[in-house]
């Protein structure tokens, strides 16, 4: 008799996302197998996020959508411990929200920790709002698994689309970095303490979701910033691979091009909306 499958919850830490958060909990939703639950965590919200998400709970009043608020600190790390502590799933995905599950993602976690030893387990991205999309996504997916081939022992997780066993959670969550200064890379801090613990990560081509490029959108000093995170993280954590420094490689010789292949798609799109606006009927 096969073993039943495991139950997976998804996580959805959010501040102030009333203009992402609608389609990434209903891609969530919709999945051909359901997640068990899908929690979003509201972080001192100023905007009309909880709106939204209580409007969906209305809509789809049979759906396991929960809403919890978590008002103790502000910052990512926080609310995604809040959250992943209050949910009830044998996995746990992780996803931000501007996220956008493609609709398989539930049924490829469940076979990605079909293997008992996998503690955690990530997957590509494909950007939804910057063009050549599957070129994109075959690119995101190569580039994911060289890494993979450079790093050797310590495979990274993916903050945007990434799961963990419930077993695993409870072996690293007190340890996890709660970084009040907001300096690190929260998911890379999550894969040192699985490595730490000889917690197998694992990746799977189609474990896929969509995100925002809107990380494009920093000025150059800011997009910096936010890739020497990666550098701070191994440096809290005495970590000196040289491989592990590949990403930053990557995304700084990455940037402007993406940077400008998202202008350039930004533009296409106002243009379609001047346009629109200009036929519609007064």
């Amino acid at each position: 008799m096969d073993s039943p499958r495991p139950t997976v919850s998804i996580v959805i830490p959010a501040w102030n996302e009333e203009h992402t958060i609608k389609a990434c909990v209903l891609a969530a939703l919709e999945q051909t197998v359901p997640a068990f639950e899908v929690i979003v965590v509201d972080n001192m919200s100023t905007d009309g996020t909880a709106a939204v998400v209580k409007a969906l709970q209305v809509a789809f009043p049979e759906a396991p959508l929960i809403y919890l608020q978590q008002q103790e600190a502000q910052g990512i790390i926080p609310t995604r411990n809040f959250g992943l502590d209050h949910a009830h799933g044998d996995i746990l995905g992780r996803i931000d929200s501007d996220s956008v599950l493609e609709p398989t993602w539930v049924e490829e976690v469940q076979k990605a920790f079909a293997d008992p030893e996998v503690a955690a387990c990530t997957g590509p991205v494909i950007y939804y709002d910057m063009p050549l999309r599957r070129f994109g996504a075959i690119a995101d997916d190569a580039v994911r698994r060289a890494l993979i081939v450079l790093a050797q022992d310590y495979h990274l997780l993916f903050g945007s689309n990434m799961a963990l066993r419930a077993t695993a959670w409870q072996l690293i969550g007190s340890e996890a970095c709660l970084d009040p200064d907001d300096e690190l890379h929260e998911d890379i801090d999550l894969s040192i303490h699985l490595h730490e613990h000889a917690q197998k990560v694992a990746y799977s081509s189609e474990m896929v979701t969509g995100m925002s490029a809107r990380r494009l959108d920093d000025n150059p000093r800011e997009f910096y910033d936010y890739v020497m995170r990666f550098e701070r993280t191994y440096q809290k954590h005495n970590v000196h691979n040289i491989a592990l420094r590949a990403p930053m490689a990557v995304l700084m010789s990455a940037y402007p091009a993406l940077k400008a292949m998202r202008a350039g798609e930004l533009f296409r799109e106002a243009n379609e909306q001047r346009r629109d606006d200009a036929e519609s009927p007064e």
